[in-house]
């Protein structure tokens, strides 16, 4: 009886040691692990976002005067991801501070819902230059795409409801359980409406990145079929390079967004159904990874205009011609003055 005793209470002990503590039969999650990649990566993030975003509105709002849809899409697009990027910060300074949140519970709720408006926004966004590099393509011989006044009554209308979606998820409050945590894993037990919101994202993403597929599986079609049955066509060339463009906007979905939009029917599952400390750690852990790769899209998106933009790419090259001028000038200058002094 001892050793069946001694047995149970060796595997009860294993038990907690994985399940981690628990006080009132709340899991208190051990976060500590990913404290310094988050911070690590978020500050990297940041940096590369904030830079590339901001050279990307500086020319589009002061050196390409001339705007059609693409741009406008673009332009809110980069305002998009330069808000995400400036709440990236409050989340370097969270995970640094060993994951203590000081500036007020409101604070929290605003940090963490402007990110997720901005990253949808983006999403959506995306999913809309697409659509228009698919009606350019599939209709390349009558010039036509989406009209300017139409792109921009469409930002209007996404910037307007999700604005208006997340001031009651930061009116609304819920449980405090943990005073100074933020950007934590949460259960949904007495909000199951923020989780079913969350569910109606998810399946926004799936129904723009399923759009994505759709249309550029045509666009190839159609690229295809023009390759074969004129092959001397003057303009093949230019149109492959616009499909080659577009299908990196596909990549960027795939690569940022495919992996966190797949775990996150995971993730909203368990915050409103019963499921051990164990793996709602496991489930917290993995969702901050996947968190990450989908901001790293924000750093990402600048490549994407630099691809798409002429007037982008331009400004961008000149800037690194001149900058290796200068350093090849200031070589050069050391040389000589080396030179004289001998």
């Amino acid at each position: 009886q001892s050793v069946i005793f001694s047995a149970s209470s060796y595997t009860e002990a294993k038990e907690a040691v994985h399940l981690g503590p628990e006080l009132n039969g709340t899991c208190m999650l051990d976060d500590s692990a990913l404290r310094i990649p988050l911070a690590t990566f978020y500050s990297i993030f940041f940096v590369f976002g904030l830079a590339g975003n901001l050279l990307v509105l500086w020319v589009f709002l002061t050196v390409n005067s001339k705007k059609n849809s693409v741009h406008v899409f673009l332009i809110n697009t980069a305002i998009a991801d330069l808000l995400l990027a400036i709440c990236l910060p409050f989340r370097v300074f969270y995970h640094s501070n060993h994951n203590h949140w000081t500036l007020g519970f409101i604070m929290c709720k605003v940090v963490g819902n402007v990110f997720y408006m901005n990253m949808y926004i983006s999403i959506t966004l995306l999913g809309l230059i697409s659509v228009d590099r698919y009606i350019k393509i599939l209709h390349s011989t009558q010039r036509c795409s989406l009209p300017k006044r139409c792109s921009v009554v469409l930002c209007y209308i996404i910037w307007a409801i999700s604005i208006a979606a997340i001031i009651p998820m930061i009116s609304f409050s819920e449980d405090r359980e943990e005073q100074y945590k933020c950007f934590q894993y949460k259960r949904r037990q007495k909000a199951k409406w923020k989780a079913h919101f969350n569910s109606i994202l998810v399946a926004l993403f799936w129904l723009v990145f399923l759009a994505l597929i759709v249309s550029y599986r045509k666009i190839a079609m159609k690229l295809l079929a023009t390759s074969k049955q004129k092959p001397g066509l003057p303009n093949s060339l230019k149109y492959t390079r616009t499909a080659k463009k577009s299908f990196f906007i596909l990549f960027l979905f795939t690569i940022c967004f495919v992996p966190y939009h797949a775990f996150r029917i995971v993730y909203i599952h368990s915050q409103i159904s019963k499921m051990s400390c164990y793996w709602m750690g496991i489930i917290d852990k993995a969702n901050e990874v996947m968190l990450l790769l989908s901001t790293f899209n924000s750093c990402l998106d600048p490549v994407m205009y630099f691809l798409l933009c002429g007037s982008v790419r331009k400004t961008v090259l000149r800037i690194f011609n001149s900058f290796i001028c200068s350093q090849d000038n200031n070589v050069k200058g050391k040389r000589d003055t080396g030179t004289h002094s001998g």
